[in-house]
C-alpha cells in the first residue's frame, strides 16, 4: 500500500443494540432458582437521558453471596438452579425494566457497606457503563464507604436500591439528565475492594 493512500475510517459503533443474538442465554438472570430459601428479586427501569424507558439494555451483575464471600464457582453459563456463581445477566423487557433473582450480598468485610457491581450496555453507548447498587439498611455502613462518602450527598441517592414489601430490591438506573446514576471510571482496580471503590466516580 502507498504511503499516500488515505483510508477512510470504519464508523464508530455503539455497544447496542446489536448484541442482542449472541449474549441472553437461558435463566441468565436467575443467580438461583426462583423460590430458592433467602431469594429475592432485584428490578428496576433504564431510562434515557429524555426519561424514556430504554427497551433493548442488557444488565450485567457481579455479587458476594449472603456471607459476604466472593463466589469462585463455575456454572454462571449454564445454570442448574442450585449453584450461586454471583454473576448474572438480563436484558431489559419493551418497558425498560428488568429483573433478576437473586440473594442480599453480605458486606466483603466487617462494617463494609454490602453493594452489586452492574454494568449497563445499551443504545448510544460506545462503551458498557459500570457502577453499583448498594442495599438501603446499614445507614453507618453507607456513610462510611468510600465510593458514597466521595460523591456529593443529592448523588448518592442514586446508588441506594429501594427496599420493597415483598424484602427484594428495586433501583432504577438513569443514563442521563436529572437524576443521572453515578457511573465509575475504572482504572484496574478490582470490583469489590480499593481505594475509591476501585475506580473514579463521573
Amino acid at each position: 500500500m502507498s504511503p499516500t493512500t488515505k483510508l477512510t475510517p470504519t464508523p464508530g459503533q455503539t455497544v447496542g443494540p446489536f448484541y442482542g443474538y449472541a449474549l441472553p442465554y437461558e435463566k441468565d438472570r436467575e443467580l438461583l432458582a426462583p423460590g430458592s430459601p433467602g431469594s429475592i428479586r432485584l428490578q428496576g427501569t433504564v431510562y434515557d437521558g429524555a426519561g424514556h424507558p430504554i427497551p433493548d439494555a442488557i444488565l450485567e451483575i457481579w455479587q458476594p453471596d449472603s456471607e459476604g464471600n466472593i463466589v469462585h464457582r463455575t456454572g454462571s453459563l449454564v445454570r442448574d438452579g442450585y449453584t450461586f456463581t454471583g454473576f448474572g445477566r438480563s436484558s431489559v423487557g419493551n418497558s425498560g425494566v428488568y429483573t433478576f433473582t437473586t440473594v442480599n450480598p453480605g458486606p466483603t468485610r466487617p462494617g463494609a457497606a454490602a453493594f452489586i457491581s452492574v454494568a449497563v450496555f445499551a443504545r448510544g453507548l460506545m462503551n458498557r457503563l459500570f457502577t453499583r447498587v448498594y442495599l438501603p439498611e446499614n445507614e453507618e455502613a453507607l456513610a462510611a464507604d468510600p465510593l458514597l462518602s466521595s460523591l456529593d450527598p443529592e448523588r448518592r441517592h442514586t446508588l441506594i436500591a429501594r427496599r420493597d414489601a415483598d424484602g427484594g430490591l428495586t433501583w432504577d438506573i438513569r443514563l442521563q439528565g436529572e437524576g443521572e446514576t453515578v457511573f465509575l471510571d475504572f482504572e484496574g482496580g478490582p470490583a469489590f475492594e480499593g481505594t475509591a471503590a476501585g475506580g473514579a466516580a463521573e
